[in-house]
């Protein structure tokens, strides 16, 4: 399988950020063209406690805010039915969810297919896979989850690299700070969420500056 290539920039919308907001959709809409303004490229949408329709129609104002630009990436987090029905470029699945022989039989061949992992173990059990991209984490710690998986540090990110020689994200308590340490590890690209929060275009931009050059260790 040819190894894809992914921006360095991976970018997350969670539906639990937008929680309070009135409209929930036209929020993550508006924040969504804020990034791609901020020369984001990829964007996963995740929602972990919305029902299908409410997810389908977020997804969808998500999709419809941003247009479909030849060079960006959309991402839907565990439903591989949903990135069919919101028009997606591919899907993400974790541990716990459907399995990436599964969900591959339900996005094909021509869209992208993740995979989350926690440990050098399940990379090499994804790397088995037809996953395009595995993510590895918490490499920090992380607010983003209720219950995160322990965090495997930099060491974890460069066992992660020597177990695989697919496209590699990091992922978990990833700041502008640590982000170049991170590339320098193994990774191929950073999975942000938190640290693009407030003011979205800025925040894109600075991490962008900071991911241009490599910080070998």
């Amino acid at each position: 399988m040819k190894r894809i290539e992914l921006p360095k920039l991976y970018a997350i919308i969670d539906a639990a950020s937008f929680a309070r907001a009135k409209e929930s959709g036209a929020a993550m809409a508006k924040f969504a063209r804020e990034l791609v303004k901020g020369g984001v490229r990829l964007i996963q949408y995740r929602n972990k406690q919305g029902s299908a329709r409410e997810m389908l129609q977020q997804a969808r104002a998500i999709r419809r805010a941003v247009g479909r630009r030849a060079r960006l990436v959309m991402i839907m987090n565990d439903r591989a039915d949903l990135c069919l029905a919101a028009g997606f470029d591919g899907v993400h699945v974790g541990q716990e969810d459907l399995s990436p022989q599964a969900a591959r039989g339900i996005v094909g061949k021509r869209r992208w297919l993740g995979v989350s992992t926690h440990n050098a173990k399940q990379v090499r059990e994804a790397d088995r896979t037809s996953a395009d991209y595995i993510a590895i984490g918490p490499v920090f710690a992380t607010t983003s989850k209720a219950r995160p998986d322990p965090v495997v540090g930099l060491a974890g990110v460069r066992a992660a690299r020597r177990a695989t020689r697919k496209t590699l994200v990091a992922i978990g308590g990833i700041t502008r700070a640590n982000c170049r340490a991170v590339l320098g590890a193994g990774a191929d690209a950073v999975a942000v969420l938190s640290g693009l929060r407030g003011s979205p275009r800025k925040a894109a931009e600075e991490f962008r500056k900071h991911l241009k050059k490599k910080e070998h260790k």
